[in-house]
């Protein structure tokens, strides 16, 4: 991670208006690859356009990684195209989608579908499963949960075939407490199935679509390995990428985003460097000074019936809930008392909001969903983490059962 996407200043309405200059060139564009070269001048001219675009908007999209995919993808152009960077920029015609246009095409090649490409008799893929919701919490692919503070732009996933970019801001005025409220996606181009697609999703905009207003894998015969399904208009989309055998799940719960992914071990370690993956959230957790010491605080929540903040000097946070009435309310929805659970009353506690109730609840049914191992789908806190005099949450350790059983055997005898 640059200190460019650290130092960028998180923002509840991005000023950064790339998706402005990517769907005025792709409407002014769409459709050029059918032209002949006879047409490259007025091609040139469009691209320059594009440029000239990014240009005015870098200050405020320095973090942005849609910012500087285009402005490596422009210069691509550039040189394929063998266009000037001098020469009129004005915006030429608008076209129309030709017929059969690559949204239309048929099933993808057998290359473009992942677990096709597996020999009958190979081993099946094993999948991981990552998420980020509210307030945020994470659940890594190796299934570690972390409630952490991340602020601002970080990577949550970074390898040879995607990068997931996340922008977290405060919830409340003056609180540390904070929510996704932007999140990009970077398909890169991978053989004749997909070119790179961009995603990008913010508070109160969840499209349907890609930046370029695409809804598939673009222009290569297996563009269908790549498409956007939208569930639930504004709420809930849902990104295949049969290539890589990846599915996304994208919701706006509330004013915030939610993320969750299913993805094959193989992809996920899928990198150029290893060790320079440190960042990666989905695959190394938060770093250690941005993780929240959940025990404490929830000690304090429930003793003090409210959330004390990363900080004594923080403000308090909302009273519309009491630590019991912000676990009868979880209760609705999450009625086993795991780490989705106690998030949900943490986040109630923190923030007074109930959308993050419901955020625990779809994080946790994207989880049933997603998660290929049924048995790991809830996650509790460990033995050694309860302190004396803590009661383990109802089911948290099944060996306390079996304990307890014996027990009653023994009593009876």
């Amino acid at each position: 991670l640059t200190p460019l996407l650290v130092l960028s200043p998180p923002a509840v309405t991005s000023p950064c208006k790339i998706l402005k200059c990517n769907s005025e060139f792709w409407a002014a564009t769409s459709g050029s690859h059918h032209l002949g070269a006879e047409e490259a001048p007025e091609f040139c001219t469009a691209l320059r356009a594009y440029a000239h675009c990014t240009r005015r908007t870098a200050r405020t999209c320095r973090g942005d990684l849609a910012y500087h995919s285009a402005v490596h993808g422009i210069d691509d152009l550039m040189v394929q195209h063998n266009c000037s960077k001098d020469g009129p920029t004005s915006q030429p015609r608008l076209r129309t989608l030709p017929p059969g246009d690559s949204q239309e095409r048929s099933d993808s090649p057998e290359i473009c579908h992942y677990e096709k490409s597996f020999h009958k008799h190979s081993a099946a893929p094993n999948y991981t499963h990552c998420g980020l919701f509210g307030d945020p919490h994470l659940r890594t692919f190796t299934d570690t949960f972390q409630t952490c503070k991340v602020q601002g732009a970080w990577p949550l996933i970074d390898n040879n075939y995607l990068n997931v970019q996340v922008t977290n801001t405060p919830v409340l005025p003056g609180s540390s407490a904070t929510a996704t409220s932007k999140l990009t996606i970077i398909f890169k181009s991978f053989q004749e199935c997909v070119d790179q697609k961009v995603y990008q999703a913010e508070m109160d905009e969840l499209p349907a679509a890609f930046v370029d207003g695409s809804k598939n894998g673009g222009d290569k015969h297996g563009a269908n390995s790549l498409k956007i399904t939208e569930k639930v208009s504004g709420q809930h989309i849902e990104i295949q990428a049969k290539y890589i055998g990846t599915t996304i799940v994208v919701r706006q719960v509330g004013r915030y985003l939610t993320f969750a992914v299913r993805m094959p071990e193989e992809v996920v370690n899928a990198v150029e460097d290893r060790d320079s993956q440190g960042l990666y959230l989905c695959l190394r957790g938060c770093p250690l000074n941005q993780q929240i010491d959940f025990q404490t605080i929830r000690s304090a929540q429930a003793t003090e019936g409210r959330a004390r903040r990363k900080g004594p000097s923080l403000p308090a946070p909302p009273e519309a809930f009491t630590y019991e009435t912000a676990t009868a309310k979880c209760r609705e929805k999450l009625p086993v008392e795991d780490l989705y659970f106690q998030s949900c009353v943490f986040d109630l506690l923190t923030t007074g909001d109930v959308n993050f109730m419901l955020a625990a609840y779809y994080a946790f049914e994207d989880v049933k969903v997603l998660h290929s191992n049924k048995d790991k789908l809830h996650l509790y806190e460990r033995t050694r983490d309860l302190t004396p005099g803590n009661t383990a949450p109802t089911g948290t350790h099944p060996t306390l059962w079996v304990a307890l059983l014996c027990l009653c055997w023994l009593c009876l005898l």
